[in-house]
């Protein structure tokens, strides 16, 4: 029988705007309607979740331009991702399978292939884990060995 690996302590997070809207919604929308990060963000969270994964909305992620986001993230040791463009209503499978092969790692690191489409083709921003050493600046990178 080969090893499990744990899984990481700290909690799967899918933090969703609720105040954008998705790119390209008509100027003359309703402004009472319930916005689309809103709508996904009660999706998420009346699924069934995989295990280690939470939801929750948040007023701002300050991505208005590519609307409807979330931001996944699973503490400081993994990496964490901002998707945009998702809609409630086609991408909710898609997202729930990304969360799920995303919370079974210990850095966040999904090999790009076995990512949902969704997750491939509509990332903002793939963020380091906190304790990640950078790049070594006192190195010349035009030096030759």
């Amino acid at each position: 029988m080969g090893d499990i690996p744990p899984l990481p302590a700290e909690p799967v997070v899918l933090t969703v705007c609720t105040t954008c809207r998705r790119t390209g919604a008509e100027s003359g929308a309703d402004p009472e309607a319930m916005r689309p990060g809103r709508v996904l963000t009660e999706r998420l969270a009346g699924a069934d979740l995989p295990a280690g994964v939470t939801v929750r909305g948040v007023e701002c992620l300050s991505a208005c331009s590519r609307g409807c986001t979330l931001h996944l993230s699973g503490g400081p040791d993994r990496w964490s991702y901002i998707y945009g463009d998702l809609d409630p209503d086609s991408h909710l499978d898609d997202i729930l399978a990304g969360a799920s092969a995303y919370a079974a790692t210990t850095d966040g690191f999904v090999p790009w292939r076995e990512r949902p489409v969704v997750f491939r083709k509509q990332s903002i921003a793939r963020i380091p884990p906190v304790h990640m050493p950078g790049v070594d600046l006192s190195a010349d990178p035009a030096a030759k060995d």
